[in-house]
């Protein structure tokens, strides 16, 4: 499937939330689509690959960039760059710097908390707040169950702000057959909401 425009880069956040397979599915369609993507992971990030995967993440931003190409198996194609955790001058700290949107994948409740308060501590948080005030299109994927009150009040809040919420569910109408079958459709149903479609994925046909 061809990207239906690509002529802007994407931002790509990444919070410590557990999941992190849903950035990496992103990132290797996105970059084979050849997108240009501006990739932020959180602080906390850093420790979740090392709980779940036992892998360390590599902190400078070209190391960083070889590390998510070959998580995501995109060698050569689509254009990256990654962005430390702190550096709040990045070109994606300011609204001048035109994107397609931004998407945070997975996104953890304390960073959903952090956005609907209107709080930019790092680089990620800082770029989704810029999306917001510009306009243009923010994506958040909370990874939590179950949900709190206050979880619920901090979404709404952001969801009244403007940000589209697609929580991590899966559907089984497509008869998922791989982890990577059911990763995949939560991703692409992500992508919808900023009218990317380059995930060939089965569906709903009535």
């Amino acid at each position: 499937m061809l990207a239906l425009n690509n002529t802007k880069p994407l931002i790509l956040g990444i919070s410590g939330a557990s999941g992190l397979i849903y950035a990496v599915r992103a990132l290797k369609f996105l970059l084979e689509a050849d997108y240009q993507i501006e990739l932020v992971a959180s602080k906390s990030t850093y420790m979740v690959w090392q709980a779940e995967q036992n892998i360390r993440m590599p902190i400078e931003p070209i190391q960083q960039e070889q590390f998510w190409r070959q998580q995501a198996g995109v060698e050569g194609v689509g254009k990256l760059r990654c962005h430390p955790w702190g550096d709040v001058g990045a070109n994606i700290a300011s609204g001048s710097f035109r994107t397609l949107g931004m998407i945070v994948l997975p996104c953890s409740m304390s960073t959903v908390a952090k956005l609907a308060a209107g709080l930019s501590s790092d680089l990620l948080e800082r770029a989704a707040d810029v999306q917001l005030k510009e306009g243009r299109k923010l994506v958040i994927v909370p990874r939590e169950t179950p949900f709190s009150l206050i979880h619920l009040r901090n979404l709404t809040t952001l969801a009244e702000a403007g940000a589209r919420v697609v929580p991590a569910i899966p559907a089984w109408y497509h008869k998922p057959q791989t982890i990577e079958d059911i990763v995949d459709f939560v991703v692409a149903r992500v992508l919808d909401q900023l009218e990317i479609d380059c995930i060939p994925i089965q569906r709903w046909q009535g």
